[in-house]
């Protein structure tokens, strides 16, 4: 039988060899929550569970033509950006979401790996808030990410919640700033047991709460969030909505991880789906 109203997310994004994160994590995600999932693959790595051990950029005027092949024919509900690399590859991007007109953009801003090698240029930091971030529904940074972006340490929920106001006057209409790397002595111990995410969307916060689960198998999991709230979006549901169920999706496929190799392990999503 052929589903009569199909979500189609496109991934805009790196490859990972170890297929723990990047358009592989952001594919079995989309999958596992009913999407349809196309790719646009801006850089080719050559990763494992240990790192990052090297990249090849793809051109920017091929990641074009691959926009344009998707949305010419098969078209987007809702588009998630990842590892873009270059100032170029940033600006082809932006573009061509301008010349498409897509609404639902989430932008992962990705700049560090695991490993600390740098996946962003920093050239292509300045486009990236600059062009990319004003046509973002929402954005989605790690602490890290944040304090670079913002230019503030945070160490508690005040200095996010001013990191996110500042993010916020580069354009897009709402951002997440994502809790896992937050220190568990956060507001006294407080919250020692969850993960919180800051949902600010211009007006007001919303603390997005989740359970802290003590491991390393958390490779992908800024890709397989930020995917999840696109697929939800692109099923219609509210900002709010999609970020909260996201939330838990991303809860579960921590809990159901999996370690292939001998370093960080990685997320389960399929899994997670069938999770209580």
């Amino acid at each position: 039988m052929v589903q009569s109203s199909l979500s189609k997310i496109l991934t805009i994004a790196g490859s990972d060899t170890s297929g723990g994160a990047g358009i592989q994590a952001d594919m079995k995600t989309i999958t596992a929550l009913g999407g349809y999932a196309t790719t646009v693959i801006t850089a080719l790595t050559a990763q494992n569970s240990l790192g990052v051990h090297s990249i090849f950029e793809i051109p920017a005027f091929f990641i074009g033509q691959q926009i344009d092949a998707v949305m010419m024919d098969i078209g987007a509900d809702a588009i998630k950006t990842g590892m873009l690399m270059s100032k170029d590859a940033v600006e082809m991007v932006s573009s061509k979401i301008k010349e498409y007109n897509t609404k639902r953009i989430v932008v992962d801003p990705v700049m560090l790996s695991k490993n600390e090698k740098r996946l962003l240029s920093p050239d292509a930091t300045h486009v990236l808030t600059s062009q990319l971030f004003p046509l973002s529904l929402i954005v989605t940074p790690n602490i890290p990410e944040a304090e670079y972006i913002s230019g503030l340490k945070i160490r508690n929920f005040s200095h996010a919640e001013e990191a996110a106001r500042r993010i916020h006057q580069l354009g897009p209409l709402s951002i997440l700033i994502k809790g896992g790397h937050a220190e568990r002595s956060w507001e006294n111990g407080k919250y020692k047991d969850k993960v919180v995410d800051i949902l600010y969307d211009g007006k007001s916060f919303e603390y997005i709460e989740g359970e802290y689960i003590p491991t390393k198998n958390t490779h992908g999991t800024g890709c397989t969030y930020a995917s999840a709230i696109a697929t939800y979006l692109a099923k219609e549901s509210s900002l709010i909505d999609a970020v909260t169920q996201a939330k838990k999706f991303i809860t579960a496929a921590i809990k159901k991880s999996l370690n292939p190799g001998k370093g960080y392990g990685t997320l389960n999503q399929f899994e997670a789906v069938q999770f209580p």
